[in-house]
């Protein structure tokens, strides 16, 4: 504990917490301060100018990034018939049904990402207080419940990154590991500012990206201008 105290505050003080930077100036310094010995990942953190607590101003999509997540991303698809061929053809890494739903029961969860057709959810439903804390329930808002199973599959194995607003009005999100570098990343990372931008809901008044932090997973995190981080993402258009 005391050798990551001094490696933090090592890093930590290459931050000035007060400054903000530009998208390119924080994205790097975030990978140029994750020391640790493994490859770190690049979280962003995203403070909207919204009321979680009214259901009209509910922040939530998915977006498929340009570089993917640098990680392997294994696939479950509730499926029956001609999509479960489907499924399979397009790489899924666990295809099924009631099969499937036995096993979650049974405590299995080696998956990241879970794809369902509409005929499927009365299955699906039966692990849904499993599945739902864990953010792993088929859901027809982020592209999950489908019947164009194939094409959502490979989505899903490029890398399409799931977003949410918590309870506090902020995003939490992964955009991929240090070792894709701070090209990739800043790519990936306007890739999520964007999406984040058009599912504004209609009834936020005022400021609407209040606040932008990048951090590698050991790191200290890294304060990014929101005007710097929305005049990019319109540039990468």
């Amino acid at each position: 504990m005391a050798k990551r105290g001094k490696r933090y505050n090592g890093v930590k003080s290459k931050v000035q917490s007060q400054v903000k930077l530009s998208v390119e100036q924080g994205i790097q310094l975030a990978v140029e301060t994750a020391t640790a010995k493994f490859d770190e990942s690049i979280d962003v953190a995203i403070r909207l100018g919204i009321d979680p607590k009214q259901s009209d101003q509910q922040v939530r999509g998915a977006v498929p990034l340009p570089h993917g997540l640098g990680k392997t991303v294994r696939v479950l698809v509730f499926a029956k018939g001609p999509k479960e061929a489907e499924a399979k053809e397009a790489g899924a890494d666990f295809v099924g049904a009631d099969d499937l739903v036995e096993k979650i029961n049974g405590g299995w969860l080696d998956f990241d990402k879970a794809i369902a057709t509409p005929d499927m959810m009365g299955t699906v439903s039966k692990v849904a207080k499993v599945l739902g804390p864990r953010g792993l329930m088929p859901n027809p808002k982020v592209g999950t419940v489908t019947m164009n199973v194939g094409e959502t599959v490979k989505a899903e194995k490029r890398g399409k990154l799931d977003f949410r607003v918590d309870k506090a009005g902020i995003v939490h999100a992964g955009i991929g590991k240090k070792s894709m570098g701070a090209d990739k990343l800043k790519d990936n990372f306007l890739a999520l500012i964007g999406a984040v931008v058009k599912a504004k809901p209609a009834s936020s008044k005022g400021v609407y990206l209040q606040g932008i932090t990048v951090s590698s997973t050991m790191g200290p995190g890294v304060q990014v201008e929101p005007i710097s981080a929305t005049a990019s993402e319109s540039a990468a258009q």
